[in-house]
């Protein structure tokens, strides 16, 4: 017996193996969902919302070191410098507090509809104990109008050139857990 692609079983037999076809070539997106329609951070640093509190590309950069000359030691106890960006997207000024477990709270005034980015601003908010070495998570709880989040801040330290410049100097002896940020109008210290 001999099929012609004249009949119609042919033809259905032909369009389902030509659909078969087109879904193995296509992978998994049929069942799904596409990768970019999925959220994520493409720089190194994190991307949270805290009530009107968008933090984008936050993380913490140290050199991971406490002591001086060859007696230096990778330590969490090292000191750091938070660096990014908070968007406050509301019509009024909030304040935004962030505590680490070893270096108490800071608290930092963003403007109504404004911008703060760290990095750029004239006074630094530097922690004085990170509470994590170089490529680990930090636990920071982020609080915004009374509504508190946890969010896992990532520590770099000056392998890479762009975070070179924000590297506190090491300490010599680990202190007292505290955290510091020069009294401006943009940061303010809160203990």
């Amino acid at each position: 017996m001999r099929f012609t692609a004249s009949t119609p079983a042919t033809r259905v037999a032909l369009a389902a193996a030509l659909g078969v076809g087109l879904l193995a070539a296509t992978g998994c997106g049929y069942i799904n969902p596409q990768q970019t329609s999925i959220p994520y951070s493409p720089k190194d640093g994190i991307h949270a919302n805290v009530g009107s509190i968008e933090l984008r590309s936050v993380l913490i950069a140290t050199t991971g070191k406490v002591g001086s000359g060859s007696a230096q030691t990778t330590s969490p106890d090292a000191p750091g410098r938070l660096i990014g960006s908070i968007f406050n997207t509301s019509s009024q000024n909030v304040s935004v507090v962030l505590s680490t477990p070893s270096s108490g709270s800071v608290r930092l005034d963003v403007p109504k509809n404004g911008t703060l980015h760290l990095e750029q601003s004239p006074n630094p908010v530097d922690f004085s104990h990170v509470g994590g070495i170089p490529g680990s998570l930090v636990d920071v709880k982020v609080t915004v109008d009374g509504k508190t989040q946890d969010v896992n801040i990532p520590v770099f330290d000056g392998t890479l050139e762009q975070y070179r410049p924000y590297l506190p100097t090491p300490t010599a002896t680990p202190s007292s857990s505290s955290a510091s940020a020069s009294p401006s109008a943009s940061a303010t210290p809160s203990h």
